[in-house]
């Protein structure tokens, strides 16, 4: 679903400029797709329910992502957490799979769907595949443990997969999670950096609601317990993950693109998150500027290739925008999830924009 964004609010907030979608599909041939499941009330029963979980499938450019690789690096602020196929990322520096977020039990099933998915797709079949699958977790609303995610799931979402506004709140992998004690789930948000987008794509499960904070204004001070209810799970406070994934139209080399999502998390702390141990907090960043990056499994060339960069000097405003951009998509994925009643009549409370905008001028001066 999705709900009122940070932007729609009416207050002068001070943010930078966006793209048409204020996305990640904001980024020239990006596309995201979505399956969602909702099913069953009442007492958990493991394997049948309640089920609030999905999974989102982020395609990095048109065509199939093992013919046309991108340019990619990875940062983890804290290793609590799942991103399989990041070690050959960091070791290459190059994507050539979609990207996938599930919850902490499905990467599993999701990983060996996107195996599958490439024999059907591939220019060769004899090379191996490690796809980038991420997860945070959804056992204080989900049936965690039934494994409701399947591989027909996977492919939906793949199908499903386009441009243009992306739903956000409780929807794909990011159904069932919660955070700063709110409703949580999936958001997005761009940037422009001169002739440059750069676009963040969140699945927000984490932080303490003490924590939270609105444009550097710490509204999470203001809206306690006694204010929006919290969800009666008995987990440490402040636990669970994020997964960002940054994408970029600016033609940067992979190091360029490690150094890109490292910015991530400086956004993350902007708005209260970072600072808690059972966190996984984990960042991709990949960049579109470079055509023709075609790995040794799909031919034998050995020539050079050529490839454009940005000088180094040139790079604060991306990593600026990488940080407002998830900053921000963090925001809008708090205000587009609504209150979801989950296992064991567990409530995870959304934050309605009443609410908010109240804390916000109790907060301003």
């Amino acid at each position: 679903m999705s709900g009122v964004r940070l932007r729609e609010l009416g207050l002068d907030l001070p943010l930078d400029p966006c793209g048409p979608d204020n996305a990640i599909t904001d980024v020239p041939g990006v596309r995201v797709g979505h399956t969602t499941l909702v099913s069953g009330h009442g007492p958990l029963v493991i394997g049948r329910g309640p089920v609030r979980t999905g999974v989102t499938v982020i395609k990095p450019r048109h065509g199939y992502e093992r013919d046309s690789p991108v340019y990619a690096g990875a940062a983890t602020l804290n290793g609590n957490g799942e991103f399989t196929g990041l070690e050959w990322v960091r070791e290459s520096g190059l994507l050539t799979t979609p990207i996938a977020i599930t919850n902490t039990h499905s990467v599993g099933t999701v990983r060996d769907a996107l195996v599958r998915y490439d024999p059907e797709h591939a220019t060769r079949t004899d090379y191996w595949s490690m796809p980038a699958v991420a997860e945070t977790y959804d056992g204080v609303l989900n049936d965690i443990n039934g494994m409701h995610v399947r591989e027909e799931h996977v492919h939906a979402a793949l199908r499903a997969a386009a441009g243009g506004p992306v739903a956000e709140g409780s929807v794909g992998g990011g159904t069932g999670m919660i955070c700063h004690g709110f409703k949580g789930g999936i958001g997005t948000a761009s940037r422009l950096a001169g002739p440059w987008t750069v676009g963040a794509l969140v699945q927000a499960n984490y932080g303490r609601r003490e924590d939270l904070r609105v444009c550097g204004y710490p509204v999470g001070r203001l809206l306690g317990e006694d204010v929006v209810p919290l969800p009666g799970a008995a987990l440490a406070p402040g636990s669970g993950s994020i997964i960002i994934v940054l994408a970029t139209d600016a033609p940067l080399l992979a190091d360029q693109c490690r150094r890109l999502a490292q910015r991530a998390f400086v956004g993350l702390a902007r708005v209260g998150g970072g600072c808690a141990d059972s966190s996984g907090d984990i960042a991709l960043a990949f960049a579109t500027g470079n055509e023709g990056l075609t790995p040794e499994y799909v031919t034998a060339a050995e020539q050079p290739i050529s490839v454009r960069t940005l000088p180094h000097q040139a790079l604060s405003p991306l990593f600026e925008a990488a940080a407002g951009a998830t900053e921000e998509a963090i925001l809008n994925a708090l205000l587009a999830a609504e209150t979801m009643t989950g296992a064991g009549g567990v409530t995870a409370h959304g934050l309605s924009t009443a609410v908010l905008i109240d804390a916000l001028r109790r907060c301003s001066p």
